[in-house]
């Protein structure tokens, strides 16, 4: 949305500040994923991972809670915080990795697999996460799946580049992972890789990707410079620390927004600059301020499932 769109939302004042007085009129905490679009990070509370903002939910004393980031988020949200109103901008904004398994194929996986763990990447929706031993993030899967007992047979969903990330960091030979991919992530290729690095280039490749694995033999053979598997927290840490001059970056591109913002002394690139997710950018500017002003969209999780849920998701975070 352009900057004469954005006033036009609401005529009168500026777009941030309207934002700002409607979410402390409404005690509204903002949790804005790092793949959202820059003028919603921007004017966020809290801009971060999975992982991170699961926590800040869990912590917040807010009445509410505004997700700006795809509807499995806000569902954990609800689940960590069933006492707080949950908000989503955007309730279309769904996630094709999140829609690659239903609850049915996880209790049918089960089925197959009797006293199997199962170990849901926090990307499913909460159904899923009902039917799962325990939750993770792409920031702390090999941790999550490390601490199965080692004869217990392990079932890692649904994103296959992930699960695999994990099966080569934990050596666990037990491990079954289901298929799925995130659309965006398996489209960053090894070749979008060889064709941008440079020298001197270093890599950051989040574990979703389908180039990780290739990404990193490559660099082990010396035909792609450093490369390192990051979430997108781990990512941003390492941000501040590089000494790298430029570094190339496979994963969503609002990610870049934050890493330029923690170094500017570096030159951020996208290994593929299609690699943008249609369903983070749809919170627009419109939808945040249309959110707080009326109270919408609300998201609640049933009962029963929220607290099969829960169990799964307060593993992850501990």
């Amino acid at each position: 949305m352009t900057g004469t769109e954005v006033a036009g939302v609401q005529a009168g004042g500026d777009w941030a500040a309207q934002v700002r007085r409607l979410a402390a009129q409404r005690d509204a905490v903002i949790l804005a994923h790092n793949y959202q679009a820059p003028e919603i990070q921007d004017v966020a509370d809290h801009v971060g991972d999975s992982l991170g903002l699961s926590r800040l939910a869990a912590a917040s004393a807010a009445s509410v809670i505004v997700f700006a980031g795809v509807y499995f988020m806000a569902e954990t949200a609800k689940i960590l915080a069933p006492d707080r109103t949950v908000l989503i901008p955007e309730p279309r904004a769904g996630c094709s990795l999140a829609d690659g398994i239903t609850a049915q194929q996880v209790r049918e996986w089960k089925a197959e697999h009797p006293g199997a763990v199962v170990v849901a990447y926090v990307n499913t929706s909460a159904e899923v996460k009902a039917e799962s031993d325990l939750c993770c993030t792409s920031a702390n899967a090999a941790q999550v799946v490390a601490s199965v007992p080692a004869d217990r047979e392990v079932l890692f969903l649904p994103d296959q580049f992930l699960g695999a990330h994990v099966r080569r960091v934990t050596g666990r030979a037990n491990m079954r992972i289901w298929l799925g991919e995130c659309h965006v992530h398996a489209g960053i290729s090894p070749a979008d890789l060889r064709r941008k690095a440079s020298a001197g280039t270093e890599l950051f490749i989040h574990p979703e990707c389908g180039c990780s694995t290739a990404a990193l033999w490559q660099a082990g053979e010396g035909d792609l410079p450093r490369a390192r598997v990051l979430s997108t927290g781990g990512m941003l840490e390492a941000a501040r620390t590089t000494t790298a001059p430029a570094v190339l970056v496979a994963t969503e591109t609002g990610m870049l927004h934050q890493l330029r913002q923690a170094n500017p002394a570096v030159r951020w690139e996208p290994a593929n600059p299609d690699a943008v997710c249609r369903y983070m950018k749809m919170t627009t500017p419109a939808a945040l301020l249309r959110c707080l002003r009326d109270g919408v969209t609300e998201v609640n999780v049933a009962p029963d499932v929220a607290a099969r849920a829960r169990r799964a998701v307060l593993a992850m975070l501990t």
